[in-house]
């Protein structure tokens, strides 16, 4: 969630307990994500037709091509009507016996469920073959050696698979019951142990969704003008993600940009596992040549959201994206199936190379007004259009992924619903127009209830002397005519009117989805707070550079780990209250700031911001209640 304070710079601040600063991290072995539908079909390998398994329509199955040390994500959905289970035949599966797909270490997959194996063909050359273990159930597949170590025969000009073996025209399950009948024995001696650990049934994991991320710099021109941007896959903006509650997301992240890179999954919580979280302070940047793979899991978590780079002024270059997390089937939201989901992503924009806008930062000077502003990577002359049909409802998830400034968003001639902030269902209102602050994200419904033709879908800046603007279009699938008449105008400078719709915005409680226990308690009323800390933000020149801080102390990161350096004791890396609960008043100074808080404690934390442009602050990891808002 976000909480917005009146006045000040929206630089989003990361505030945690602990911060954790890593310099470099290595590069892992690659990661390779298949998807295996497992179904019976028509087959004909003896001329005859008879009843096949298939993975993924093919007999026999796809090959697997892996390199040495390669990671294999082979994620099975069984579409048969009996238990599956597939092993892997020559693969050593190291510390990792569960995997090995024999029954007597490895769980059937039901019927209708999925299992994800994870693989890793550790120090190992040469060809193999899987196939399935239970009731005579039959694939095949192979591997590669890694290219930096020679074989010893030179480099052939192909490289055929050729898999032999006997075959029955009789069903696989007949000749299953002729073997109970002969007793035929099956040994499979490097399975021998002990102790055999037998489960009767295995339930389906959260599925597995796999990405693969290279990021480049390249010509852009969101502006009219060409400029250097930063692509993932050759896209400005990224790719969108799309999950569904409690899902695993696996993201190879390539940093091919001759500069560290790292990046931020914004409202996405990683719950008990912060060192995914993509800011400086609780993860490594990826070196520039190497790759990183997040590992996320959005559990208990709907809503809509956007990833972003977080070092080195990025997020002024691109590299940003849409994230929506959807409600699982059986959990349902509190409004009917809209027709449409449309992800916008918006924001001030400068011409200005990133590079050169941090050099700015440095030289001790603020950062001038915008150059433009976009809607999904295109400025005021573009003809950014969504397409509604007349008299359906469509969600438009709104994110504000710009640098500093406040926007307003409104559609000519269109209420919108708000229907969802930030992962929490929220008490449906009717607004015109609406605030998002830098970093926010909202869902709104807006039906197509008016004469057939296009409309104005209008962003401004709010709180700015010279009010910037640029246009979409909303466009009805029979429009009779083009978008006319004057741009609609919106709020400009008063802070009233942003802070009322901030106090308009209530959780609906009578909404399903996951709404987790937060830290044990809904007896809101009985919540005893043992600790109130009091945050003044500022801004101040420190040795020539423009820096922002808090209670009078801006933040470096250390050249140790914070949270290795708090797991090893090691001393002198940094000191748990080294910022103030409470502002001080003094001239501002640099420290490896770290607040120290007790687990589970309630902490009340009061925000003052006594500059003249407004304040976002953004909380990695945590939902929380905002009890007032007030100007000062």
């Amino acid at each position: 969630m976000q909480l917005i304070i009146g006045k000040g710079n929206s630089i989003i601040w990361h505030l945690s307990a602990i911060f954790l600063v890593l310099g470099i991290v290595i590069a892992e072995d690659p990661y390779r994500f298949m998807e295996w539908n497992v179904t019976y079909g028509n087959i004909y390998p003896l001329g005859v037709r008879q009843r096949g398994i298939l993975i993924n329509g093919q007999f026999p199955g796809p090959g697997i091509y892996a390199v040495t040390n390669d990671n294999l994500i082979v994620n099975v959905h069984n579409n048969l009507p009996e238990p599956f289970l597939i092993s892997w035949s020559g693969l050593q599966n190291r510390k990792n016996s569960f995997e090995d797909g024999v029954y007597g270490t490895t769980c059937p997959i039901p019927p209708g469920k999925n299992f994800t194996y994870r693989l890793q063909a550790k120090d190992q050359i040469g060809s193999f073959y899987y196939f399935p273990s239970l009731g005579f159930h039959k694939a095949a597949g192979g591997f590669l050696s890694r290219p930096q170590i020679p074989v010893p025969f030179p480099q052939p000009a192909a490289d055929h698979r050729i898999l032999i073996g006997n075959w029955y025209k009789t069903d696989h399950k007949v000749i299953y019951n002729l073997k109970v009948l002969y007793k035929f024995i099956r040994i499979a001696v490097r399975h021998f142990a002990l102790i055999l650990l037998v489960l009767g049934l295995v339930g389906a994991e959260d599925p597995y969704r796999f990405f693969n991320w290279n990021i480049t710099y390249g010509d852009i021109y969101p502006l009219g003008v060409r400029q250097r941007g930063i692509l993932i896959n050759g896209q400005f903006p990224g790719p969108e993600i799309y999950s569904v509650t409690n899902d695993n997301l696996i993201i190879n992240v390539f940093n091919s940009l001759p500069e560290p890179f790292l990046i931020s999954w914004n409202g996405v919580q990683n719950r008990k596992n912060s060192y995914q979280d993509g800011v400086y302070g609780t993860t490594c940047p990826i070196p520039p040549g190497k790759n990183f793979t997040y590992k996320l899991q959005m559990k208990d978590q709907i809503g809509s959201f956007f990833y972003y780079p977080s070092l080195a002024f990025h997020k002024a270059a691109g590299g940003f994206g849409g994230i929506r997390i959807l409600s699982r089937p059986r959990i349902p939201v509190p409004f009917p199936d809209p027709a449409g989901d449309y992800t916008i992503l918006i924001g001030d924009w400068y011409k200005t190379d990133n590079q050169r806008l941090k050099a700015i930062l440095d030289g001790g000077r603020r950062l001038p007004n915008p150059d433009g502003l976009l809607i999904n990577g295109r400025g005021p002359n573009s003809t950014t259009t969504f397409t509604f049909e007349p008299g359906k409802t469509y969600r438009l998830r709104i994110s504000n992924v710009g640098l500093q400034n406040s926007l307003n968003f409104r559609i000519q001639g269109h209420n919108m619903t708000l229907v969802e902030v930030e992962g929490t269902h929220s008490v449906q209102t009717n607004y015109s127009s609406l605030d998002i602050h830098v970093g926010q994200s909202y869902s709104v419904l807006v039906t197509a209830d008016k004469a057939p033709q296009d409309y104005y879908i209008v962003v401004s800046t709010r709180f700015t002397n010279q009010v910037q603007t640029t246009t979409a279009i909303l466009h009805y699938s029979n429009s009779a005519r083009q978008v006319s008449g004057p741009i609609p105008g919106g709020p400009t400078i008063e802070v009233d009117w942003s802070l009322n719709q901030a106090r308009s915005i209530r959780t609906n409680l009578t909404a399903s989805g996951p709404r987790p226990n937060p830290q044990g308690s809904y007896h809101y009323g009985q919540i005893n707070i043992s600790r109130t800390i009091v945050l003044e933000s500022s801004a101040a020149q420190v040795n020539g550079t423009q820096r922002y801080g808090l209670n009078g102390v801006s933040f470096v990161p250390a050249d140790t780990p914070l949270k290795l350096a708090d797991n090893f004791k090691i001393g002198g890396v940094f000191r748990v209250g080294s910022i103030s609960d409470n502002p001080t008043g003094k001239q501002m100074y640099l420290d490896t700031s770290v607040l120290g808080a007790d687990y589970r404690a309630f902490i009340e934390i009061v925000f003052q911001n006594h500059e003249n442009i407004i304040q976002s602050y953004h909380f990695n990891g945590y939902s929380f209640w905002v009890l007032g808002l007030v100007i000062a």
